[in-house]
């Protein structure tokens, strides 16, 4: 296995829709991310009086949960979350999925946008379901480990 480079890590981030975030207290819930990467940060739009919300009033350590089997992406994503203010991101990041849950649209009081900093993560990516039958069917006939993806941990 080789080890996973942000490069390659944002490349299958790209192919996911939601992972389960969770900060402080909070419970973990599903959300949609939207990636910054120059500054290595995600964003997620959520409701001011979710648990979610309420812990990252002050910043929060907070884990971003990914399982995609169709972007080959498996990982934990470790860093600071914190209740943010930022029209320009909210209007870069706005559409269809947030304005399913809001009714007053981007300008709607209880919008809250939410910023992760990402510090470190540890992600298993692969080159997909063919590979992966080949492998195992290789190793259980070789007795040789299999060689399903790249593993590694990345700290940003």
């Amino acid at each position: 296995m080789d080890t996973v480079t942000p490069d390659q890590f944002y490349k299958h981030l790209d192919d996911v829709m939601a992972g389960m975030l969770g900060a402080g207290n909070a419970a973990a819930v599903p959300m949609s991310h939207y990636v910054e990467r120059d500054t290595n940060t995600l964003f997620f739009i959520t409701a001011r009086q979710t648990d979610l919300a309420q812990a990252s009033r002050s910043p929060a350590e907070a884990v971003y949960m990914l399982a995609d089997p169709k972007a080959n992406l498996w990982a934990r994503i470790h860093g600071t979350l914190t209740a943010v203010t930022d029209p320009a991101h909210l209007d870069e990041f706005w559409g269809r999925v947030p304005a399913a849950w809001f009714e007053g649209g981007k300008d709607d009081p209880d919008v809250q946008l939410l910023r992760l900093d990402l510090r470190e993560a540890e992600v298993w990516a692969t080159d997909g379901g063919a590979k992966f039958l080949f492998e195992i069917a290789r190793a259980n006939v070789t007795g040789a480990k299999p060689d399903v993806g790249d593993h590694g941990h990345i700290r940003f």
